[in-house]
């Protein structure tokens, strides 16, 4: 592909020289008008978009979520002014005035594609890497969708996913754990599409990167097609086709692409990556194309054509989905109801009738285990509700019993290994919650750090997805300090819209793994013991329900308190041991649970007062974790006090380490009369 090398004759343009061109001439605009974007992008891929909505996709732009689309995934989320401009001249409901206002506050075209906020766009992607392990997930949901609903004869479910990647994309650690689950899986449904432009934001690729991607993946198992010119439209439609017509294996197709196409200067320069070209940079670009250069934000007439038949094939490719879908209801009429429940996030009537009540036990279950329990009595019921775990299924107790695993074999299973890959699971858990099915991910809390991004993106698209962390403190033991997390569950407090919940006992759990299944809005994420918790006896204690409202009291005195015990977890129990002790030496004690701050923070200032009477002064949080974040409670020295642990943990049996960090009666029953100034 040589530089610039636009025609510039006489000859009418085709229509696809003419679409292709105003979507690199709508991406240059609306980043210069930001004064901020990455235009270089959109102009080399202006082909490969022209190509997918064209002839490729299947997708219905005046109802972006028919459930039968295509997926198609920007991982590449810098360049997003490419998205925009294709949904916009395919017809979608994004506006020359929207594209406009790129990167304004409240803008449907943000800087980043971000899901629930623009149509068609299928997931928020801006951290590379995350959008084409999204598109395994997507991948994975069509496939289990397929082979739960397809009955012969009547095919629902059979839509491709199509990511777009960068070079960016390739380097990041989590593309490497997603290609590689997505070729043992022999995802055929899923292709991916490789601009190889050579550049990033410092330079030539050069610089770190020179392996040979197209032997990854083929290492990885997967299909490889390469178009060596960005600018062969033929060529792109070919293989493309050729490549959505591939079933035994996952494609990839590496494009060969030039950064900024058409720029006289800025073409194959990182100059062109991340800024915007210039106002005379783009006069002279806009020349190259043949374009007007006065105009700015110019649709050619001749587009209109374009967007009438994306239009026309959409509602087409709808309307004979809908015919096969009536009649594949009329003869399965419960599956069909099923699926539409799903699409509309609502679960069967009376699923959760047999969530367990847990009889009371000094001894009691590890909340791990109780988790298991209920898992196990929710799932029938549930039958879009699976998961896995980062190769700790039998440790993290999230395997179903009475369901195979998924594997390319075995296309309705319910149970996934993800293998020992955090951060793809994360992503990949999200992309099967995208597609509406109910999943959950699972590993131990300390290795949350490997999917930090993956849930915070979940809780940034408000999806109800499950992450189910286990081995929650320091009672894990002696796997020692690389094993127990310390800060893990105070940093996911700081994520907005994610629910971390810390049960006391079974019971806890149950009433909360109920919520946390009934939610449609965003996600939740459990701390679980290893070790054994008392089952506490709730004709003695507050009932186990109260733990919906976040915190509660969990036993009181009469009169105002001396002193308040706030604990989570395990550490309930200690606040109730050293509580009944402090009784006993004639002071007013109350305990609080307070299993989940954000559902707390959530409830009205009369219930939180009720609990946490600001007239009591002297509180004491007791949690396996660091102190940080707690003076929101408990206030400062010298009446809010902790028993908390800000330093790492130690290899040894759970017990001695509670007793060595003054996880203990005596030292909680020390710390509160601190607090009540005795």
């Amino acid at each position: 592909m040589t530089k610039s090398t636009q025609d510039n004759s006489d000859v009418t343009p085709s229509l696809d020289t003419i679409v292709t061109n105003t979507i690199r001439t709508l991406s240059m605009d609306a980043v210069q008008k930001a004064n901020s974007g990455h235009p270089g992008t959109p102009m080399a891929l202006a082909p490969v978009a022209y190509v997918l909505w064209d002839s490729i996709l299947k997708y219905n732009p005046h109802n972006p979520h028919w459930p039968n689309r295509d997926r198609f995934v920007l991982s590449v989320g810098h360049a997003s002014m490419l998205l925009y401009s294709a949904l916009h001249l395919s017809g979608y409901d994004v506006s020359l005035d929207d594209i406009k206002n790129f990167r304004q506050l409240h803008s449907k075209c943000a800087g980043h594609p971000e899901y629930g906020h623009c149509p068609g766009v299928e997931t928020t992607t801006g951290p590379l890497g995350q959008g084409v392990a999204n598109s395994v997930g997507m991948a994975i949901a069509e496939k289990w969708m397929a082979k739960y609903f397809n009955r012969p004869g009547h095919s629902i479910i059979d839509h491709k996913v199509i990511a777009l990647a960068s070079d960016g994309c390739m380097m990041e650690g989590i593309s490497h754990e997603a290609a590689s689950l997505a070729g043992h899986l022999a995802l055929g449904n899923l292709i991916w599409i490789y601009d190889n432009n050579r550049i990033t934001i410092e330079g030539s690729i050069d610089l770190a990167f020179s392996e040979d991607v197209g032997a990854r993946f083929l290492a990885y198992g997967w299909h490889v097609q390469h178009v060596r010119d960005g600018n062969d439209v033929d060529a792109l439609k070919t293989t493309l086709a050729n490549a959505k017509l591939a079933s035994d294996k996952p494609t990839l197709v590496i494009v060969d692409t030039h950064i900024a196409w058409g720029s006289p200067n800025k073409q194959d320069s990182c100059e062109s990556h991340g800024a915007p070209l210039g106002e005379d940079e783009i006069r002279a670009t806009k020349a190259v194309y043949g374009w007007d250069p006065d105009k700015h934000f110019h649709i050619p007439e001749e587009t209109a054509t374009f967007t009438e038949g994306c239009i026309a094939r959409g509602a087409s490719s709808e309307k004979e989905w809908n015919e096969r879908f009536e009649a594949y209801r009329a003869e399965f009429p419960d599956l069909a109801f099923q699926f539409e429940m799903i699409q509309r996030k609502i679960l069967p009537k009376g699923w959760d009738a047999a969530i367990p009540t847990f009889p009371a036990d000094p001894k009691g279950i590890a909340t791990r285990d109780a988790g298991g329990k209920i898992l196990n009595a929710v799932a029938p019921a549930i039958p879009w509700l699976m998961g896995g775990s980062a190769d700790l299924g039998s440790s993290t107790k999230t395997v179903i019993s009475k369901s195979t695993s998924f594997s390319k074999e075995s296309r309705d299973g319910r149970n996934f290994h993800f293998g020992i890959r955090e951060h793809a699971m994360g992503a990949i858990t999200n992309g099967m919650a995208l597609s509406g099915l109910r999943p959950y991910g699972s590993t131990f809390l300390i290795f949350q750090d490997y999917m930090r991004p993956a849930v915070r993106l979940s809780a940034l698209m408000k999806l109800p997805t499950m992450w189910i962390f286990t081995h929650d403190s320091i009672g894990l033991g002696e796997d020692g300090p690389t094993h127990q997390p310390v800060e893990q569950v105070m940093t996911m407090r700081t994520v907005p819209g994610l629910d971390v919940i810390r049960p006391a006992d079974a019971n806890e759990l149950a009433v909360l793994w109920k919520y946390a299944l009934s939610l449609t809005d965003h996600p939740v994420a459990f701390a679980l013991t290893r070790q054994a918790l008392p089952t506490l006896d709730r004709t003695k204690y507050a009932p186990a329900d109260n733990a919906l409202k976040g915190g509660y009291v969990l036993a009181d005195c009469k009169g105002t308190p001396d002193v308040i015990l706030i604990g989570t977890g395990s550490e309930v129990h200690l606040c109730l041991a050293a509580g009944e002790k402090l009784t006993v030496e004639g002071k007013r004690v109350r305990v609080v649970s307070l299993p989940c701050w954000e559902l707390f923070e959530r409830q009205s200032e009369s219930h939180r007062e009720s609990v946490l009477p600001s007239s009591v002064k002297a509180r004491v949080a007791v949690e396996a974790g660091c102190s940080l974040g707690w003076e929101r409670y408990v206030g400062n020295a010298p009446h809010g006090q902790t028993v908390c642990i800000d330093s790492f943990g130690a290899s040894a049996p759970a017990g001695v380490l509670f007793k060595e960090y003054g996880f203990t009666i005596d030292n909680v029953v020390a710390v509160a009369k601190r607090a009540m100034g005795k």
